[in-house]
């Protein structure tokens, strides 16, 4: 750790004093990105409602409502994927670069090299392990309930109460894991030549060395996408690139190049 309150994580420097001043300056910045280039973040939004709203209408359909809130709980895990051509809208903006669906839909194949891709590949991995540990949760409390997976009742019950309370832990456990790998190495790998462990490495030091900014940071991020799914997915259309844009912009403020 040096004086300015850096420390060297090759190939990057690592701020360990963010505040909640820089949420609040990522979150502003997020906002005035989304305000100028509208269309992108609507149309990544859109991606995320239009899954959101099939899988409810396919659970639905086939009667099985009640799967709707462990799938729902876990598309925060593929939120940060999502996310990578808003970074790539905030990079452009902030170098003052040309803006062009081609360039900006193309950051999401990284720069020939598939470490995003690789991101992407652990993330979807990481939903379907949730849904496998959610399948097995649900199946103890639901045959301990008595009640189908066609009835929402089911979270009224004791069983599904407790189902709910371990769920979430177990989920949130989860959650933080990959957020701990991915707030910062995503938007690393839009912004530099790196390797996926690399970029691993860099997040997880920033955020040992930020804790509580970082647990806020996710914090704010778990209530927003909660908030915002709640009218049939629809308010992600604004929360989702704002908070992406956000999330480049505390990336910068949180990693330098050495020597910087």
């Amino acid at each position: 750790m040096n004086m300015s309150g850096q420390a060297q994580i090759a190939p990057a420097m690592v701020a360990s004093d963010l505040t909640m001043s820089d949420l609040r300056d990522a979150l502003a910045a997020g906002w005035n990105d989304f305000r100028a280039y509208p269309l992108f973040g609507l149309f990544f939004g859109a991606i995320y409602v239009a899954a959101g709203m099939f899988l409810y209408f396919a659970l639905f359909e086939r009667g099985e409502i009640a799967w709707l809130v462990p799938a729902a709980a876990g598309f925060p895990l593929l939120a940060p994927f999502v996310a990578v051509g808003l970074y790539e809208v905030s990079r452009r903006r902030e170098a003052g670069m040309p803006m062009s669906w081609r360039a900006v839909l193309g950051a999401l194949r990284g720069r020939g090299d598939e470490q995003i891709l690789s991101m992407g590949v652990i993330l979807f991995v990481a939903f379907a392990f949730w849904l496998m540990v959610a399948h097995g949760i649900f199946a103890v409390f639901m045959a301990e309930s008595g009640i189908g997976s066609e009835s929402l009742a089911l979270f009224r019950t004791t069983a599904g109460i407790m189902m709910l309370l371990v769920g979430t832990v177990v989920g949130g456990l989860m959650a933080l894991a990959f957020y701990a790998i991915t707030v910062v190495s995503l938007p690393m790998l839009v912004d530099r030549q790196v390797d996926f462990i690399t970029a691993i490495i860099v997040s997880l030091a920033t955020v040992r060395s930020n804790k509580f900014i970082l647990l806020v940071w996710a914090f704010i991020i778990a209530i927003a996408l909660f908030v915002a799914m709640l009218p049939l997915f629809l308010g992600l259309l604004i929360v989702l690139p704002v908070l992406g844009h956000a999330t480049w912009h505390l990336y910068r403020r949180a990693v330098g190049l050495p020597g910087a």
